[in-house]
């Protein structure tokens, strides 16, 4: 395996991506940053930026804390679990994510990276049920143990929630796997001895080994005879006594 497509790099790059957020909010709260401009305002030119920028913002510590944890989990997944597949899934999802909102969200500034984390989880989701291989259930099992109430937080349920940005991140997850299922290929199946079956000329070998008598006891005697008589002649039962038709005749001596 390619270090690049190791668990340990997966972890990692996640960590440094969500280790970038950090600084931003530190700096937002530090610094007296307000960079709340920079999330999605919904049909507005100038909002529009907020299509690029609106995940690296977060409007609290709790708020950001809560996506890491999503992040970290998801995306260590994603980078894992799909190596050829997992910067283009990034990608859609971000952009699918934002331009939904930025064309039917609410009117208010819409931020936070809820939507990639929805979109990685419903990309997770829906990839296992197609391509069924062992490494994409298993991820998928880990996100669904973990982050299953995703599949109902993309319907309204709290109004300073941007349910929005959920929305049309999961969509950009199925539309990714939809597109990219095959990309990536299955990992190959370890097969114990137990598993692997014997060809044709090892199971005739091990017949004739197993039964050595095969179907002479369905031959009638007289063929029984007969083919022991074609292997080896000498096995007759007549070959120890001399031919009738060489034998000596009798001498008679007539006395005059």
């Amino acid at each position: 395996m390619k270090r690049s497509d190791s668990l340990g790099h997966a972890i990692t790059v996640t960590a440094i991506i969500v280790g970038f957020l950090w600084l931003l909010k530190l700096g937002e709260l530090l610094l007296g940053w307000n960079l709340h401009n920079l999330g999605v305002y919904p049909s507005t030119a100038s909002g529009f930026i907020g299509v690029f920028t609106g995940p690296l913002i977060h409007g609290s510590i709790a708020h950001i804390s809560a996506n890491s944890v999503g992040l970290m989990v998801l995306g260590s997944a994603l980078l894992y679990g799909y190596p050829r597949s997992r910067w283009w899934v990034l990608g859609i999802v971000w952009i699918v994510s934002g331009l939904g909102v930025w064309l039917w969200g609410r009117e208010s500034y819409h931020f936070g990276a809820s939507g990639l984390t929805h979109g990685l989880f419903f990309y997770l989701f829906f990839v296992s049920l197609f391509r069924r291989d062992k490494r994409s259930i298993a991820l998928m099992m880990i996100a669904f143990f973990m982050f299953g109430g995703m599949l109902l937080t993309v319907f309204p349920r709290e109004p300073g929630i941007s349910f929005e940005y959920h929305l049309f991140g999961g969509i950009g997850g199925l539309v990714s796997a939809l597109l990219f299922w095959r990309w990536d290929p299955k990992p190959e199946e370890k097969k114990y001895s137990w598993e692997l079956e014997p060809e044709a000329e090892d199971i005739d070998e091990v017949r004739l080994d197993q039964d050595p008598i095969g179907d002479l006891w369905q031959r009638s005697p007289e063929h029984a005879v007969a083919t022991e008589l074609e292997a080896d002649p000498e096995a007759s039962p007549f070959a120890a006594e001399p031919n009738r038709t060489q034998r000596s005749r009798p001498i008679h001596i007539s006395r005059n």
